[in-house]
């Protein structure tokens, strides 16, 4: 089978770039970070440095209309350093004037010196890690900020740069339906103009997996788990607010433009420890150490550790996986145009299970997850995903 779509593989024009520096490791992370090794911002931002210049060319034509630099946390880079990282993006790529660049940031991290940093190097929203406001839910959790700082550091980057969104986890250990509420009913409240809301998970190598396993921490209960979602849903459907993917909300025009081409399968370039791409057809992860892709990058200015080719099945399966999980559903003549795909055909007895099932739509083209179908979103994208048994 043939590994180039009818019109070429998508030219990305978007990058995430992954900054692994924190304070400390919160007890449920699994990302690729490193807590207290500051003195490293020097090597890293010569390696990124190096990533950014081996790109190729003619992937890097289009100009970037989103920017990401995800974590980790990125402002704990010295406001040197996020210069240092502005020019060595501007340098690899053009950038669109109403390009959407993002920045993640811890809420006690926010100071009028901080946000000076980020508005120098051109961030137009700011993805705060609030995770709640309850403070025992925040002890729990590890984080290090209360309530107060949350809405000072909410409202603070509002005033300067006006558009913040902020990540919500349900489900904690011992938490009530209730603990929960209040958080959603907070944050509605605040001057935000996005969330994310993620169920806590336990991962493998984490503080909390080892916890679990010697019984000092407990998984909420599914069904509470599946009111927490629930709550949510209620709280952000009204006043404005619009569920347009199975976790993310946002005020009118406010979407998240960069995990909309996530989504999408246009394509992206990603640099930095842990960063995955997917560029030309190609998937490609660097090493999640950040020592070892320095070691990597400032001896052989290559630090990818994973590489794969998809087929242009795999393609069109993903971009309907990824796609359903839009709300607004996605249009499989759409995959079929762009990838010489017809998933209806390939997957007619999938797509007929998935609606005797009642978890999507599927009319004139358009597949769609129903209202139960949202609440098992994972399984429709397996189901997608996998060959029928």
């Amino acid at each position: 089978m043939t590994c180039i779509p009818p019109g070429g593989w998508p030219q990305p024009q978007s990058l995430y770039v992954h900054v692994p520096f924190c304070r400390h490791r919160c007890g449920y992370c699994n990302f690729s970070v490193i807590a207290g090794r500051d003195e490293l911002q020097d090597q890293y931002i010569d390696a990124v440095e190096r990533e950014l210049k081996g790109i190729d060319n003619s992937s890097r034509e289009l100009p970037l209309q989103t920017i990401f630099l995800g974590g980790g946390t990125p402002t704990r880079l010295s406001a040197t350093h996020l210069q240092r990282l502005h020019r060595a993006i501007a340098e690899a790529f053009p950038i669109a004037e109403d390009a959407e660049i993002t920045a993640e940031a811890n809420p006690e991290d926010i100071s009028p010196e901080c946000l000076d940093a980020l508005q120098a190097i051109g961030v137009n929203r700011i993805s705060l890690g609030v995770q709640s406001f309850n403070a025992e839910k925040l002890r729990c959790l590890e984080r290090g900020h209360d309530e107060s700082i949350a809405l000072d550091a909410i409202e603070a980057a509002h005033q300067r740069v006006g558009n913040v969104s902020i990540d919500l986890i349900f489900g904690a250990p011992n938490e009530t339906l209730a603990t929960w509420q209040n958080d959603l009913s907070i944050a509605a409240a605040s001057s935000i103009s996005h969330v994310s809301t993620y169920a806590l998970t336990f991962e493998k190598g984490t503080s909390f997996w080892s916890r679990r396993s010697r019984g000092d921490l407990a998984e909420t209960d599914e069904t509470l788990e599946l009111q927490m979602y629930e709550a949510a849903q209620q709280q952000f459907s009204s006043d404005g607010w619009q569920q347009y993917e199975i976790s993310s909300f946002a005020r009118e025009s406010f979407r998240c433009q960069h995990n909309l081409a996530y989504w999408a399968g246009r394509g992206w370039h990603a640099v930095g420890p842990g960063a995955a791409r997917f560029v030309d057809g190609r998937r490609e992860v660097n090493h999640r150490s950040t020592t070892t892709y320095l070691k990597r990058m400032l001896a052989g200015g290559r630090a990818t550790d994973e590489t794969e080719t998809i087929t242009l099945e795999q393609y069109a399966r993903e971009l309907a996986a990824f796609g359903v999980r839009q709300l607004d559903g996605i249009e499989l003549s759409m995959v079929r145009d762009r990838t010489s795909i017809n998933l209806e055909t390939l997957l007619a007895q999938t797509l007929t299970k998935l609606q005797s099932m009642e978890l999507v739509t599927h009319q004139n083209h358009h597949l769609q997850l129903t209202r139960r179908g949202i609440l098992f979103a994972d399984t429709v994208a397996t189901a997608l995903l996998s060959e029928p048994e």
